[in-house]
């Protein structure tokens, strides 16, 4: 396995949620090392909390931080953003590319494919975090973009699993991969096994997240009014978070009369958000192993969710914590179990070892420095003893 420091090039679209916690920590455990580490996103998306997060990190990027436009739909400007970011990816001549997400992946297997034509001897790498995965076969959409996720097979060298949700679900809609492939599970860093005790003001319930009708919010503000029917008094609640939906949820707690017992914020650090309620309801329609399920289980929170996803691989395959997705009415019953219930944290919730064993940040970290050495060790042009 080649010992020569690494030059690693991230690509991803939206520096916002499990991709870019996901990112971060590999830049931050891999420039540790001694890789030279850049990466490249979108300057569209994100707001004052993610530009505080690059600001962490930014100390770990010797190779730079690129943002351009990239917008979330397949559009004309995708040639442009491509040209523009195959000339930087050539300038920083990258050992490794490594894509994360469906316009990451594009970003990166064709830059790649391109530098290879060229004689370059990058390795090139793609991690879906749900992406591309969460399309149905069914839709037109679904159907282009899965065969588009097969195509670019070709121009990729190893896939990574970041859950066994996510390599069945590929397996299923896309086929058996053609190439190599890793599972290695997100991971979380020692600092996160804090217990994060609530504030003497918190609320009962809070959602803590992206704010688009995939990660469910509309689900958590309609299982929240159904919880206070159930407990026959009002509650309180938090919503955390920026996204484009935001301005429709608001309408629809306005609507709802929930004005005063629901509240939304921006976007926080998540620790600071941790404080604010014991009990974080994750609703999601569709997930791949998200983040804030395993930050959360760190800091000694009550999580309810929904079976989707490797949320099911956290939280244990039979949990009393899980509910059927887009479900309000099961949301609801276990968020007023989860509130009214003694002991029930302690009943439901798996131990925190076991989630610091199977979720390690260094482990992940050090998985998927061994899929970059085995590849660029194998693209090195093989050397004959003089004779």
């Amino acid at each position: 396995m080649t010992k020569k420091p690494l030059r690693i090039l991230h690509c991803f679209r939206s520096p916002v949620g499990g991709i870019f916690r996901h990112v971060r920590d590999l830049v931050e455990e891999h420039s540790k090392a001694g890789h030279e580490i850049g990466i490249i996103c979108d300057s569209s998306t994100g707001g004052e909390h993610e530009d505080l997060l690059f600001e962490d990190i930014k100390p770990y990027l010797s190779l730079g931080l690129i943002r351009i436009p990239i917008q979330r739909s397949i559009s004309l400007s995708d040639a442009r953003v491509l040209r523009n970011t195959f000339r930087q990816i050539k300038a920083l001549k990258p050992d490794v590319l490594h894509g994360h997400g469906a316009k990451g992946g594009v970003i990166a297997r064709l830059a790649g494919t391109a530098l290879r034509i060229g004689g370059n001897r990058v390795a090139r790498l793609y991690t879906a975090h749900g992406g591309s995965l969460h399309y149905s076969r069914s839709s037109l959409s679904g159907q282009l973009v899965l065969r588009a996720e097969r195509f670019q097979e070709r121009l990729t060298d190893t896939l990574l699993f970041i859950c066994e949700y996510e390599e069945i679900t590929y397996n299923k809609k896309i086929g058996k991969p053609r190439i190599a492939t890793r599972l290695i599970y997100n991971g979380i860093n020692e600092r996160d096994f804090e217990i994060i005790p609530p504030r003497l003001d918190s609320v009962d319930f809070m959602y803590v997240g992206m704010l688009r009708d995939l990660k469910g919010p509309d689900v958590f503000i309609e299982a929240f009014a159904k919880t206070e029917r159930i407990l026959g008094r009002p509650l309180s609640a938090l919503v955390i978070g920026d996204g484009p939906d935001r301005d429709k949820y608001l309408a629809m707690i306005v609507e709802s009369g929930l004005n005063r017992r629901i509240s939304m914020l921006p976007a926080m650090r998540v620790k600071e958000a941790f404080t604010m309620s014991q009990i974080l309801v994750v609703p999601s329609r569709a997930e791949a192993m998200p983040y804030i399920v395993l930050e959360g289980l760190a800091a000694g929170k009550t999580i309810v969710a929904c079976r989707v996803g490797g949320i099911p691989e956290a939280l244990g395959k039979t949990s009393a914590a899980l509910v059927e997705p887009g479900n309000s009415d099961d949301l609801a019953r276990v968020m007023a179990e989860a509130l009214t219930t003694p002991n029930w944290h302690h009943t439901v919730m798996p131990a925190r070892g076991a989630i610091e064993l199977a979720f390690s940040a260094s482990h992940m970290a050090q998985q998927v420095m061994t899929a970059y050495s085995e590849l660029v060790e194998r693209l090195q042009p093989h050397r004959f003893p003089d004779t």
